[in-house]
Parts: C-alpha cells; sequence; structure tokens
C-alpha cells in the first residue's frame, strides 16, 4: 500500500475529515433551512465509507474518494473563488497535494510533465524536526516559535521561475501519542531545543510511526516571486562563496523573475582604472557585455555620445524601450543602435554602477522583444542596485588584493620574515612628516648566516638537445615519406627539390646538433614546405587525406612534431613544481623554529638560499643552536626532495637524473636589498666571495679528476673549514641511524677563479618504497596533484 507520508517521521499519518463531518452534523441537526437538508444529503452519501471519518491512510483512498472529499470541503474551497486562490489540502511539509483548485492546476500544468513540485531547500532532517516541533507545541503546550518562510519554485508556461510563499492552515489537524511513543519532562524538551542539529536525539525521543497525525491541513500558496528573487540576490551576491556571486545564469533566473521576461539577459562591462575605457570584466569569465565589440574599448566608441551623457555625465539609467526607434530618432548613434541589433537587442536598460563618485561599471539588461524594458519597470533596478554596487566593489577590492599578493609573492623578495623591516620604513614615510621628503634608506641585515642549496636536472642540457633531436629527425621523417608518396601521385620537379633538401637536413641532424639546427628546420618546414602541403591539399583526395593526417600529427600550437620536447618539458616542469611546493612547504614548518630570510628559485632544478640571524628577528634571542638546526633541517629536507623524486620518477614522461648539493659558509655575512633591483644580494666585497663560489661549485669536479662532484643518488656537501665537516658528520650519522643516508665519500675540491681549499662529504640516499607504488600511482596523477596544490 502506498502510505501517505512515506518520507521517515515521527507520525502516521491519517487523512482525516471528522472535524468537517461534525460540522455538518451540526448544521444537518439545526434543521433551519436548505443548508440543513444540503448537510444531511452529503452526510448520507459519506455514511458508507466511516474512513472518511476515521482517517485514510493510502494515497489510493484519496484518489477513490476523490468527489467526496470535494463535496465535503466545498464550504472551504468556494467554486467562485477556484480560479482565484492558490491553495490545495497536504499535511504540514510534506510535498503530496490534492482537492486543489483550478488555478493551482493550471500553474502545476503549465510548469510541464516532468516537473515535479518540492518545497525549496527543505532536508529530510528539517523535515523529521519540523513534525517533531508540531508535537511539542500542539500535545506538550510548548511555544515554540519554528515558522520560516517556505516556498515551492514553479516555472510558468514561459520557463520564468515563479516564487510561492508556502502558508499552512492546521485548524483540522489533531495529534495523539501511540503505545511507542516516549513520555517527555521539561528537561527533555529544554535538551531538544538545545540541539537542533541533532537528529539522532530527536528520533531517540520522537521514534518513527510514533504519534498519530490525523486531519487535514490546508495549503495556501501566494506569488512572492519578486521579493523571493530579490532576496536570492541578495544572498547571491552577499554570500562569501566567491562560486555563487555574479554567476551570469543565476543572475538572469533572478532578473527573470523579477522582471517577469522569459528571454531577459544580463551582462556587465567594467571600467578601466583611469575611467576612459570599458573592458571585460576581470572577476567573472561567464559575464558578457553586449556594450562591448571586444575586451576592451574607448567609453566614447562603446557607448556614443547619449548614452555617455546619461550614464557618465548625468549617472542615471539610460534606457531604450525600442532600438529601432531609437535609431530612426538618433542617427548619429548609429554604429551604437546596430551593434545593440546585431545581438538581437530590441530593448535594453543600463545602469552605471558607482562607488563612492568612483565609476566601477555598467549593468546591462535586455530583451530580445521591443517596449519589454522601459522607464517604467527600470525603477525596479532601484531595489537591487545597492547589493549590486557593493558586490562589484568588493570584486574589485578582492582583486587589487589579490593583485598586490601575486605581486609580492611572486615579483618581489619581501618575505614574510624580514617584512617588518620594509613596514618599518615605509611607516616613517607616512607618519612622520620630516621623513616624508628623504630617500628611502636600504634595508640592510647584517651578521646573518647563509645556507645555500640545491636539487638540480643533472645533463638538463644534452637531455634537452636529444629530445629536440628526437622530434626534428621524427619531423623530416614524416615529410620525406609524405613527399614521396606525393610525388608519386603528382610528378611535380618541385617536390624533388624539397625531398632532397630535407634529405640534407636529415643528414646534417644525424651529424651533430648546431645551436641553429632547429630555427633551420623548422624556418624551411613551415616557410617553404607546409605552404607546399597546403596547396597539394587541393589537388585530389588521396593526397589530401595523406597531407591531412601529416598535420593532425603536429602539435597544434607551433605545427612541428613536438612529442619528445613536450615530455621534456613537461617533466622538467613537474620536477621543479614538486620540489617547490615541497621546499615551499617544509620552510613554513622551519620558520617556527627561528624566522629566517628564504628564497628559492627554479632553474633546472630548484635552488634556495637561506639566512638567519640575530637581526632577522631582534625581538627574538638568537642562538648558534637555531644554525645548526637550520642546517640539519636542510639536510633532512634534501632527502625528504630526493625520496620525492625518487617516488614520482617512474610515473614521468621523460627519465632525467636529479643531483643534490648544500653549501656551507660558517662566516657571517650581510645583505642588502638593492633599491634598483628590487632584490636582496650580498652586500661588501668579502661577501661576494660567497656568491662567486655559490654560482661555481655545482660545475666543478674532484681535484685532479674529470669527476663531477655531484652524483645521482648522492648529496654533495661542500665546505671549508674543519669544524663544519664534523658538525655536518653528525647530522649524517643521526640520518644513517633514521635509515635515510648510506656510505660517506670525502675528497677535495678542483680550485676555482679566486676560490681554493674546498672540500667535500658526499653521502649515499637510502631511498624509501613509494608509497603510492601499490595504488598505481600514474603520471595523470601527478598533474592533478600538482594542478591543486599550484
Amino acid at each position: 500500500m502506498n502510505h501517505i507520508h512515506d518520507n521517515l517521521s515521527p507520525f502516521k499519518v491519517k487523512i482525516s475529515f471528522a472535524k468537517v463531518i461534525e460540522v455538518l452534523e451540526e448544521i444537518a441537526g439545526s434543521d433551519v433551512d436548505y443548508r440543513a437538508a444540503y448537510a444531511k444529503g452529503l452526510l448520507k452519501e459519506i455514511e458508507p465509507y466511516p474512513e472518511l471519518r476515521d482517517g485514510i491512510e493510502s494515497y489510493q483512498q484519496i484518489e477513490k474518494h476523490y468527489l467526496r472529499i470535494k463535496y465535503l470541503l466545498s464550504d472551504l474551497f468556494p467554486t467562485a473563488l477556484t480560479h482565484n486562490e492558490i491553495k490545495a489540502v497536504t499535511i504540514p511539509f510534506d510535498n503530496y497535494i490534492f482537492n486543489t483548485t483550478e488555478r493551482l492546476n493550471k500553474i502545476i500544468s503549465e510548469a510541464g510533465e516532468d516537473f515535479e513540485i518540492i518545497i525549496r531547500d527543505f532536508d529530510e532532517h528539517q523535515f523529521y524536526v519540523m513534525n517533531c516541533l508540531i508535537i511539542l507545541n500542539y500535545y506538550y503546550g510548548s511555544k515554540i516559535d519554528f515558522s520560516t518562510p517556505i516556498f515551492y519554485d514553479i516555472p510558468n508556461a514561459e520557463g520564468i521561475i515563479k516564487h510561492y510563499r508556502i502558508l499552512y492552515n492546521a485548524d483540522f489537524l489533531e495529534v495523539f501519542p501511540t503505545e511507542k511513543s516516549i513520555a517527555l519532562t521539561q528537561e527533555d524538551i529544554n535538551l531538544l531545543i538545545d540541539n537542533y542539529d541533532d537528529l539522532a536525539l530527536w528520533k531517540e525521543k520522537f521514534p518513527p510511526g510514533s504519534w498519530i497525525l490525523k486531519g487535514f491541513g490546508i495549503m495556501t500558496l501566494y506569488d512572492n516571486s519578486v521579493e523571493s528573487a530579490i532576496s536570492n540576490l541578495k544572498s547571491n551576491l552577499l554570500s562569501n562563496d566567491k562560486g555563487n556571486d555574479l554567476k551570469r545564469e543565476t543572475i538572469e533566473t533572478i532578473f527573470r523573475s523579477i522582471y517577469k521576461i522569459p528571454d531577459l539577459r544580463t551582462g556587465f562591462a567594467a571600467f578601466s582604472s583611469d575611467g576612459t575605457r570599458l573592458k571585460k570584466a576581470d572577476f567573472e569569465e561567464e559575464m558578457h557585455s553586449f556594450l562591448l565589440t571586444g575586451m576592451e574599448e574607448e567609453c566614447r566608441n562603446a557607448l556614443g555620445e547619449c548614452s555617455l551623457e546619461t550614464l557618465v555625465g548625468q549617472k542615471k539609467y539610460f534606457i531604450i524601450s525600442d532600438v529601432k526607434e531609437f535609431l530612426i530618432a538618433n542617427p548619429e548613434e548609429k554604429g551604437f543602435a546596430e551593434h545593440l541589433l546585431s545581438q538581437n537587442v530590441q530593448s535594453c536598460i543600463f545602469a552605471p554602477v558607482i562607488k563612492d563618485e568612483k565609476f566601477l561599471g555598467i549593468v546591462e539588461l535586455v530583451s530580445s522583444e521591443p517596449k519589454q524594458l522601459n522607464s517604467v519597470n527600470a525603477n525596479k533596478l532601484d531595489l537591487v542596485m545597492p547589493f549590486l554596487v557593493d558586490t562589484i566593489d568588493r570584486y574589485f577590492s578582492d582583486m587589487q588584493n589579490q593583485i598586490d599578493a601575486i605581486i609580492q609573492k611572486e615579483y618581489t623578495a619581501i618575505h614574510p620574515s624580514v617584512y617588518w623591516k620594509f613596514r618599518e620604513e615605509a611607516s616613517l614615510h607616512t607618519t612622520d612628516k620630516n621623513a616624508r621628503d628623504l630617500p628611502f634608506k636600504e634595508i640592510v641585515f647584517k651578521e646573518v648566516y647563509p645556507l645555500y642549496g640545491q636539487i638540480d636536472i643533472k645533463g638538463s642540457s644534452v637531455a634537452r638537445n636529444e629530445a629536440i633531436e628526437k622530434d626534428l629527425t621524427v619531423q623530416i621523417e614524416r615529410l620525406l615519406r609524405l613527399l614521396r608518396f606525393v610525388s608519386d601521385n603528382l610528378k611535380l620537379p618541385v617536390i624533388y627539390q624539397n625531398i632532397f633538401e630535407l634529405e640534407d637536413l636529415e643528414k646534417q641532424l644525424k651529424e651533430t646538433l648546431k645551436a641553429d639546427t632547429e630555427s633551420l628546420i623548422q624556418s624551411y618546414v613551415l616557410n617553404e614546405v607546409h605552404p607546399m602541403l597546403h596547396h597539394f591539399k587541393d589537388s585530389n583526395e588521396v593526397v589530401r587525406a595523406k597531407v591531412d593526417t601529416y598535420f593532425k600529427s603536429l602539435d597544434p600550437k607551433i605545427m612541428m612534431v613536438y612529442d619528445a620536447r613536450k615530455d621534456f618539458d613537461e617533466t622538467l616542469s613537474l620536477i621543479n613544481k614538486k620540489m617547490a611546493f615541497l621546499l615551499d612547504k617544509k620552510q613554513e614548518e622551519a620558520q617556527s623554529f627561528f624566522p629566517h630570510y628564504y628564497e628559492r628559485f627554479k632553474t633546472d632544478g630548484v635552488e634556495h638560499n637561506l639566512y638567519i640571524g640575530a637581526s632577522i628577528a631582534p625581538q627574538l634571542s638568537f642562538s648558534h643552536v637555531y644554525l645548526s638546526n637550520l642546517r640539519l633541517w636542510q639536510l633532512q629536507v634534501l632527502c625528504e626532495m630526493e625520496n620525492e623524486y625518487y617516488h614520482m620518477r617512474p610515473s614521468l614522461p621523460y627519465d632525467l637524473d636529479v643531483t643534490s648539493l648544500i653549501l656551507v659558509f660558517s662566516t657571517p655575512i650581510s645583505i642588502r636589498f638593492r633599491m634598483d633591483e628590487k632584490r636582496f644580494d650580498v652586500d661588501g666585497t668579502y661577501n661576494a666571495r660567497y656568491e662567486v663560489v655559490k654560482k661555481r661549485i655545482d660545475k666543478s669536479n674532484i681535484k685532479g679528476t674529470d669527476e663531477r662532484i655531484t652524483q645521482k643518488g648522492k648529496i654533495t656537501i661542500v665546505y671549508s673549514q674543519h669544524q663544519e665537516e664534523v658538525e655536518y658528520r653528525r647530522y649524517i650519522s643521526l640520518l644513517q641511524h633514521k635509515n635515510k643516508l648510506g656510505a660517506i665519500e670525502t675528497f677535495e675540491v678542483e680550485d676555482l677563479q679566486g676560490v681554493t681549499g674546498l672540500k667535500a662529504l658526499r653521502v649515499e640516499i637510502l631511498y624509501s618504497q613509494p608509497e603510492d607504488s601499490e595504488n598505481g600511482y600514474t603520471y595523470q596523477d601527478l598533474v592533478k596533484e600538482l594542478s591543486v596544490k599550484n
């Protein structure tokens, strides 16, 4: 049996008309006028059906007694108002309705066959608790105000979403406990009203089906579309969820409800910072502009004289109720009007968005029907413009904050650890009147200890050249096969000329890859061969098919074979992103030890500089313990970065090796922020020695050999003083104990220009098993992971 109230509920529902029948019995007993005769006749009609009084428990029974129910409720649903009132019988908070008025039937019919009437934003939790609250109020006499606006959203015949507020009349409902119900104390009730979100508690106190809801409710709807649409617009605009803000489809749906225009479209054009141009809004890709022909345009060109004066000069809405009539009356605005008509804009409203006397943009409402938008309904915009203005202003502020944050993070070297020093200097120039006209001081941090490390792609130049050679070889082979095929079909001498020249290029490529070989071959292919192939496509079907197949095999951006190079470039990019991300993440933890300056660079690998000392954080007490801690941290992080690469290597499209290096420098130096270059650099001639070593050390060899000091699978630690070796041997011993490092080598480094006496430790890395190997960690997984993190 299809029971009423199939949703989980504390109620067992019985649709009963007992109260209506009792009123009829009173009327019949009075025996005064024609109403008594009518009541007697109706009572006789329903006498064989006691379930109408005792309670109906299935939809089938309601359908069976459809006409009898209609007669019973005729006083509550008068025929004279059936085309006026939007009304039906239901149970509170249930989506099942019956005995509907003709107007409600028409509304539901126009919504379409697939439409299902459902209360907006009303879930099972709310449904269950609301039913429990009925029991608390009706049976226990609690006075809990749980009234909240609830709505049906129903599209009309034109597809416009109409919003109907639901009002319930519960005069004909009664609530009874069953043997399964639990008697509640005041403490229980207090507990419940303090725990709305605890559905388990409500079900414990009101078990499913433990109460009887007998009778029926009357639901009345009224059209609340404009008020509801404005409320929805406020919610969307004021929400902190950026996914909801200013989405074109959402805004259009809301404005269509407000204006009752099914084809209404919305747009927005933003003013440039100097107010002379209109441009596509940066904050929303989906937001179209009906004023602009491109991404950006001069205001006078986009708007024309008439609308420019109204919108900017008078700061008023500019309204055209009929664009064709506007064109006839204003021939000087031909370009503006024809641009609108080309987009099937027949009537429109343009509203300036102004905040604190600053023009932010123009809100655009357009319709494909003349007269639909006009000076009368333009006033509806007054209801929502304040919210649009505040939201758009917030967007621009957020965008500016994001831009400033990106500039600080990506384009300057103002690390958070030293930001206080810049702020202190800037504050001096804004608060001290005497200092405002003085030049800015250079920011210097003295007596800081440098730490340098890198994880480098070994032989990246050779690997890059190999990738280029592979692609160029494949390119020439494909062209030679194609041209030989074409020559068999067309017999043109010029084709033989191109075959000869390509064979010569192929021979040169096999001999050696010179610096200009790539550009030479690319220029020849793009400027000589490809134009000829495009001409051959018109010759015959067989040749066209071969030529098309060839062009489809090329990279669409550069129109050359770009397979090996793409794999190499993507591999290099992924390694750098992964290593940089890991290093940045670990740096966040290291800052908690003691604040220090940090910078990193992506090249063919990732380099990083660390500077620690009392001048970086003068409010704290600096100790060499923090330097030792940072050195150990650096060594551990390089181990982790090497392991991370070891794990990701099998999933990469191109196989490359990496090497790791640490430069130890125990003499404190000074670093200065170069105002002209907007970056930190070492300060002074003596300190420059550190930079010289840093730039030359990774390409140096072991003294007396041709072997590089860096090797794959090992970390090289370069130092100059004996105590530095002792210190790092302690760190290595700890990491050997943790099975992170293995055997150690010691050697001298070849003399560099201006630098001698360097030594090095080289320690083997013990790789752990990749955690993701069992789960089939793939290249696609890696790309997805890094796209989220970066």
